[in-house]
């Protein structure tokens, strides 16, 4: 089976930080490596930034719009002019290319999902490069996903890839902004202990962007919990991507958990929905679901916390606040409120009609490490 590839490329790397103009030597240079790749028979995805960063050059803006419709039309600006430079330098090499533009949404409804899973698998059956950005131009806050290392990891999860590269302005992750701090230290492994404890003071210099390393961290996080293994590497030398696949050792590499989630279901509940509230729970429930593999009952139930409907995802905590579970539950809060901490049997009393026996079903809940 070929190894599926997501490549996100960040504002930073793509464009010259004086003046926002696109770096076309790091656009041939990028282009010519996944061309490589998918003629290698690596299934390669691209989640490319730049659109704003772009439309501000095309408008000869001196800096990144603050009001949203300002933002959104001068996205709209920019992505026409990316991506007829991509098709441009991808055609010169006879790869295909496809626009592929996503919102928050269409990974948290689960039809949509289904569809845009299936688009990818299609586009990429037919030997094409899709070329990945968020729908800045639709998108409201409620429904974006804040930065382009977000969207390319919950893409990686979406298609169980094998590997996700973060090509950004630096060369791997710092024990701190090695500009700022010369004798930071470089990590060059993170395993999945190492998250909790991991602190990241560096970030992003760049104007033109929206991420930094602590934005990186989270969607490494998202994306290893999904087996992702996950590359921070230097955006300006894509070449190093077919290095480090040969085994070489460049950027920093945080392994992919081994718990990882393997239905497509169960992946889409922790990386396609948003939290919209948490449950807390008490010992005996967290046992039952933790190492009995049961479903969360109203009795197990201590708090409620946020104000949600039923079929939203929500947080399962334990005593001490830590998430110990996700899932999609069968009652809004104002229910769950009125039955948490009693026996299902109670419920048509307490509500007044008879629900589900579970606030959280097993078919619907996926484990945190």
């Amino acid at each position: 089976m070929p190894q599926t590839l997501v490549v996100k490329i960040g504002t930073s790397s793509l464009t010259r930080p004086e003046t926002g103009q696109l770096a076309l030597s790091t656009i041939a240079s990028l282009v010519e490596t996944l061309t490589r790749l998918r003629r290698s028979l690596y299934r390669v995805i691209l989640v490319s930034s730049g659109a704003v960063g772009v439309g501000c050059a095309r408008l000869d803006l001196k800096e990144r719009p603050r009001k949203m419709p300002v933002k959104q039309a001068v996205a709209a600006v920019g992505q026409g002019r990316l991506i007829r430079v991509y098709d441009d330098f991808f055609t010169s090499l006879q790869q295909p290319i496809a626009q592929v533009l996503l919102t928050r949404r269409d990974l948290m409804e689960r039809s949509c999902y289904v569809n845009a899973y299936n688009t990818f698998e299609a586009l990429l059956e037919l030997g094409v490069i899709p070329i990945v950005n968020e729908n800045d131009t639709l998108a409201v806050d409620e429904l974006k996903f804040g930065d382009n290392d977000t969207l390319s990891a919950r893409v990686a999860s979406l298609l169980k890839a094998d590997w996700l590269f973060l090509l950004t302005d630096v060369d791997r992750l710092y024990s701190a902004d090695p500009r700022v701090v010369p004798d930071a230290q470089p990590i060059n492994l993170v395993t999945s202990t190492d998250f909790d404890r991991l602190q990241v003071e560096a970030g992003s210099s760049s104007k033109w962007g929206t991420g930094g390393m602590l934005t990186k961290l989270t969607a490494a996080r998202i994306a290893t919990s999904a087996g992702v293994r996950t590359v921070i590497t230097q955006g300006k030398q894509p070449e190093n991507i077919e290095k480090i696949l040969q085994g070489e050792h460049i950027g920093t590499q945080f392994e992919p958990q081994s718990a990882m989630v393997d239905k497509a279901r169960k992946r889409w509940i922790v990386n396609g929905l948003e939290p919209k509230g948490k449950l807390h729970l008490d010992e005996g429930a967290v046992v039952a679901i933790c190492q009995g593999g049961k479903s969360l009952l109203a009795a197990g139930i201590t708090q409620v916390e946020g104000n949600f409907s039923s079929s939203d995802a929500v947080q399962l905590c334990n005593s001490k606040s830590k998430e110990i579970a996700r899932g999609i539950v069968n009652y809004n809060s104002a229910e769950i409120e009125k039955i948490q901490g009693h026996h299902s049997e109670k419920i048509p009393l307490l509500l007044g009609y008879a629900g589900s026996e579970t606030v959280v079903h097993r078919d619907n809940l996926v484990l945190r490490d």
